[in-house]
């Protein structure tokens, strides 16, 4: 007896012929393995959602996440004052430093004579991008176009609503600069109105306008904390060590970023775990019909070996069959997981907008995960035809003809 191996594009379409002889349990088979991958592929990407969404909030600009905010201890009674900034600047491993001052201030709608007591943060125009800090509405001031940010709870009392109509509206200033027991020791005006550049919808925050110390008359005495930028990403544990051994309070982005990617990490194997159970039900169901496809065709398996097929012919075949079978159900998991996701994100987005929030994706798929999950889904058609495969390949002529 000649032994003919079998090329791979003949094993493909002998493979193919199980889809033809047998269509609906290779569909069903194929959508069995296609619901387990669209499990996995949803709830992880709901676990990668959650992780943008949180990360995405603390981490708005690539500079925030080298930035620390340092300030002395209450208890200290120190303060960062100019020279204090210029030795920060001057420190080893630091890029930048941005201070920032807080003061109780009043302010006035153009044209009229009532004033509003509020917060005042006096920042420099690298504060929002050091801070991490975006408005909500409008954009943020810059030196080119220098303005101010706005909280929500500031534009109600002086008549402003919060939306893009109060943008450009022009404010006037009066800041009260004060000591340590807070006693009134000098005041600053605005050296012009000041436009409303941008607005904070946080309900939480109390009436605060943040602006440029360039748009008042006089400089604050000393500032309550500063912004200090690190070198480098690498360097800035070492930085914050330094900090705090010169008696520093000193909070880190990048600490609450690593903690909230700790969290989401750990949420997102917690639902991968559940779609794996899914995943596993599935490719259960994929070896089960993979062995009755074998026990159905033992008489095939004969008649291929008696003309001349090899046994790594016959493996082939059902290795080469169940591995396709996973392919499609991967890619079929992978277009319904992928386009449930799609309609769930755009469903959640459309009632957000509509409650007046923003536009959100909670579920997010990595397209390094999806082709993960394809070659996953491989493997696992793959290893669920080894032992139908194997018996297969053990048969000789005489006893397939005889078991049938």
């Amino acid at each position: 007896m000649l032994n003919h191996k079998l090329k791979f594009h003949e094993l493909i379409i002998l493979s193919l012929r199980t889809f033809k002889t047998k269509p609906q349990r290779a569909f069903l088979t194929i959508m069995g393995m296609s619901v387990g991958i669209a499990t996995v592929l949803l709830l992880v990407s709901l676990g990668y959602g959650f992780q943008y969404i949180l990360i995405g909030k603390l981490m708005t600009t690539e500079d925030s996440l080298v930035t620390m905010e340092v300030s002395y201890p209450s208890e200290s009674n120190l303060l960062i004052k100019k020279d204090t900034l210029d030795l920060l600047k001057n420190s080893l491993d630091v890029a930048e430093v941005s201070p920032i001052a807080e003061f109780p201030g009043e302010i006035r709608i153009d044209g009229t004579t009532g004033g509003l007591l509020i917060d005042t943060r006096i920042v420099e125009p690298s504060y929002f991008r050091l801070a991490g800090l975006l408005p909500d509405i409008g954009t943020i001031p810059t030196e080119e176009n220098p303005g101010l940010v706005s909280s929500s709870q500031m534009l109600v009392p002086i008549n402003l609503t919060v939306d893009e109509s109060s943008l450009n509206k022009l404010l006037n200033f009066k800041i009260f600069y004060q000591d340590q027991i807070s006693m009134v020791a000098d005041e600053a005006d605005s050296t012009a109105p000041v436009p409303i550049k941008g607005i904070i919808t946080d309900d939480s925050i109390s009436p605060t306008a943040i602006i440029f110390n360039n748009t008042l008359s006089k400089e604050p005495p000393f500032y309550s904390k500063a912004l200090v930028k690190a070198q480098s990403i690498e360097v800035i544990e070492k930085l914050r060590d330094r900090l705090l051994g010169e008696g520093y309070l000193v909070s880190a982005r990048i600490d609450l970023v690593n903690q909230a990617r700790k969290i989401t990490n750990i949420i997102t194997i917690i639902l991968g775990v559940f779609g794996v159970t899914a995943l596993v039900v599935s490719a259960i169901g994929m070896f089960n019909t993979m062995l009755v496809g074998f026990l159905e065709r033992i008489y095939e398996v004969g008649i291929l070996k008696s003309l001349g097929a090899t046994d790594s012919d016959v493996r082939n075949l059902f290795l080469v069959e169940a591995s396709i079978m996973g392919f499609l159900g991967g890619a079929g998991g992978i277009l319904i997981g992928f386009g449930i996701g799609k309609i769930l994100n755009y469903v959640l987005s459309l009632v957000a907008t509509r409650f007046g929030g923003k536009a959100i994706d909670l579920f997010v798929s990595p397209i390094w995960f999806i082709f993960l999950i394809l070659g996953f889904s491989i493997v696992i058609g793959f290893v669920s035809g080894w032992w139908p495969a194997h018996r297969a390949a053990g048969l000789s002529p005489k006893e397939a003809f005889t078991k049938k």
